[in-house]
C-alpha cells in the first residue's frame, strides 16, 4: 500500500463518483477503477459498493476513509514540517551548559537566536563538561557552552572561543579578606577549598594545579561538588572559598564576595563547541547568534 492508493481512494469518498475523481486527479478513469480494486484485494475487504450507481461507501469504507484521511493529513503535516527544519525555521536544538561560566552570554545567545528562529524548540541541558563532551560525541547534543577542553577531548570536535573571564576566589562575607580590593594567590594555600568533583570537572582541577604550580603542590579540595548551586550554598555557609570565573557573581548575587586573585591569573577561556563536519541549518544559525551575543575578537576556529 502507498500513499496515493490512500489519495485515490479519498479522492473517490469525496466526490462519490469514478469520473469526477480521475479528472480531479487527472488520470484517466480505467487506471483508477483498479487502483481501487488493488487496495480493496490488500485489504481484504470491498470499500466501495461495486456496480452502485451513485458511488457509495460500505460500512468497512466509511471507517477506513476517515482513517486515510488522517493519514494523509498527517503526511503532508511531516512533508510540510521537514521542509521549515530544512531552511532551519523549525525543529529543535539540544543544547549542553556551564551556569557559572555561561550566565552572562547564554541570555543574550537565546534571545538573538529566538530572533532568528522563532519557531525551534533549544532544550537547555545544565551538564558538567565532561557530560556536555559525551554528548556532543554520541550525538545528543547539538552544541556546548563550556569551558575550553583538553587535548584529549578534541579528536572530533570545533571549539569556537566567545569570551574570557578572569579567575577569581569567592569568599562567604564574613571571610577576613571579603572586602579586600585583592587576595593573594599564596594566601589561598592557608585557605580550606572547595571546588567541583573531579570526575566531572577535570579541567577544573587542571586550572589549579597550573595555578598553584609556582608555589608547590597544590593545596587538597576539602570539599568536592557536582554542580554550582550546592558550591555556592557551602561558601555561603563558611565552610571555605572556591575559586571561580568572574561571571561567577551573577550567580552568587550578594550572597558571596567575588575577589580578584593577585598576581593575576591566565583568565578562563569560554567557548561553543560542536561536532566537526556538516552542521544543519539550526546549529549554524545558533553559532552566528553565539558569536553576535558576545563583543570579542574574531573567534579562531581550530579543527580537533
Amino acid at each position: 500500500m502507498e500513499l496515493r492508493h490512500l489519495r485515490y481512494f479519498v479522492a473517490v469518498a469525496e466526490e462519490l463518483n469514478i469520473t469526477r475523481a480521475a479528472a480531479r486527479l487527472h488520470v484517466s478513469q480505467p487506471p483508477l477503477s483498479r487502483q481501487i480494486r488493488d487496495l480493496e484485494c490488500e485489504l481484504g475487504v470491498d470499500l466501495i459498493e461495486h456496480g452502485a450507481k451513485p458511488v457509495r461507501l460500505t460500512e468497512a469504507g466509511k471507517i477506513f476513509f476517515t482513517e486515510a484521511q488522517a493519514v494523509l493529513n498527517r503526511a503532508a503535516e511531516a512533508i510540510k514540517a521537514a521542509r521549515v527544519v530544512a531552511k532551519g525555521g523549525g525543529g529543535e536544538i539540544h543544547v549542553g551548559y556551564a551556569p557559572s561560566l555561561t550566565v552572562e552570554l547564554l541570555p543574550k545567545i537565546l534571545r538573538l537566536f529566538q530572533e532568528q528562529a522563532p519557531q525551534v524548540q533549544v532544550r537547555l541541558h545544565d551538564l558538567s563538561s565532561e557530560e556536555m563532551l559525551k554528548g556532543l560525541g554520541n550525538g545528543k547534543l547539538d552544541v556546548a557552552l563550556m569551558i575550553r577542553f583538553g587535548a584529549k577531548s578534541r579528536k572530533g570536535l570545533v571549539f569556537e572561543e566567545l569570551q574570557r573571564y578572569a579567575l577569581c576566589a569567592a569568599l562567604p562575607l564574613t571571610h577576613p579578606q571579603a572586602m579586600a580590593k585583592k587576595i593573594e594567590i599564596r594566601q589561598l594555600l592557608r585557605e580550606r577549598l572547595i571546588g567541583y568533583t573531579r570526575q566531572d570537572y577535570p579541567e577544573y582541577h587542571q586550572m589549579l594545579d597550573q595555578l598553584f604550580a609556582p608555589y608547590g603542590p597544590t593545596p587538597p579540595i576539602a570539599e568536592e561538588h557536582d554542580g554550582v548551586a550546592s558550591l555556592i550554598t557551602s561558601v555561603e555557609a563558611g565552610r571555605g572559598l572556591a575559586l571561580a570565573p568572574q561571571s561567577f557573581a551573577c550567580l552568587a548575587g550578594p550572597r558571596l564576595r567575588i575577589v580578584p586573585l593577585s598576581p593575576a591569573p591566565s583568565k578562563l577561556v569560554v567557548g561553543i563547541a560542536y561536532r566537526a563536519g556538516k552542521l544543519t541549518t539550526v546549529q549554524n544559525r545558533f553559532i552566528e547568534a553565539a558569536k553576535l551575543g558576545v563583543e570579542t575578537k574574531p573567534a579562531v576556529k581550530s579543527r580537533r
